[in-house]
């Protein structure tokens, strides 16, 4: 299956280079480009792309705010932030709003390929040491307490067995992974992650991983 893709970036040389860096790949299709953030719904709506490459600072809208308009509506593609840097407030912005991960500008050709790739086929875009760092920024911010209760809450939602699946999830661990961990196949895994979405109103994987770490349950482990 091809892979519709969308780049959108205000300075045009990373834009030509993301095309000719992606355009190689026989699995993907570069649909459309554009230049600023209201550029995306009209572009989204014109070329029905899979996925957004999508660069946080741009003049008029922002990569930010477009992510978040965007994720908001019903059947939204997926997106990947592109940004120079791997955590700070504006990617965390991102992926509460959705974003399925992140890629920096500089990263290799092959390795922004895979990530488009992972992220059409419904996997974010976080290492597990990234998945680290982003938390650990996210356990300095002042405002952790009352955001930790709030996520406890949401997380009581939860059957106990969907509650290891989602602190799993917040180590940044695979299926694979979180099924030899928790003695279950990785249908039943995915099966599990499916209902926590659904149950708690959220995205992807990453926005479970940053609601696990607003709980604590990650910091209860032991392991943050």
């Amino acid at each position: 299956m091809t892979i519709r893709l969308l780049i959108v970036d205000d300075d045009p040389l990373v834009r030509a280079g993301l095309t000719f860096m992606l355009g190689g790949a026989d699995d993907l299709e570069i649909v459309g480009e554009g230049t600023d953030g209201r550029d995306v719904p009209e572009l989204v709506a014109r070329h029905a792309p899979d996925v957004i490459l999508m660069d946080i600072r741009m003049p008029h809208v922002d990569g930010l705010t477009a992510t978040e308009r965007l994720r908001a509506r019903p059947g939204a593609p997926e997106v990947v932030v592109l940004t120079t840097f791997h955590a700070d407030e504006q990617v965390l912005r991102a992926l509460r709003a959705g974003a399925a991960g992140f890629v920096l500008k500089d990263t290799p050709p092959a390795e922004i390929v895979a990530a488009v790739r992972r992220v059409a086929a419904g996997d974010p875009v976080l290492s597990p040491a990234v998945t680290r760092q982003l938390m650990a920024h996210v356990v300095e911010r002042p405002e952790r307490s009352p955001r930790r209760a709030t996520a406890a809450g949401r997380l009581a939602e939860l059957g106990d067995r969907e509650r290891e699946v989602a602190v799993a999830v917040g180590h940044g661990r695979s299926n694979a992974e979180i099924a030899a961990e928790l003695y279950m196949g990785v249908p039943t895994v995915k099966t599990h992650v499916s209902r926590i979405l659904a149950k708690l109103g959220l995205n992807n994987r990453v926005q479970i991983a940053l609601l696990v770490h607003d709980a604590g349950l990650v910091d209860e482990d032991g392991n943050d």
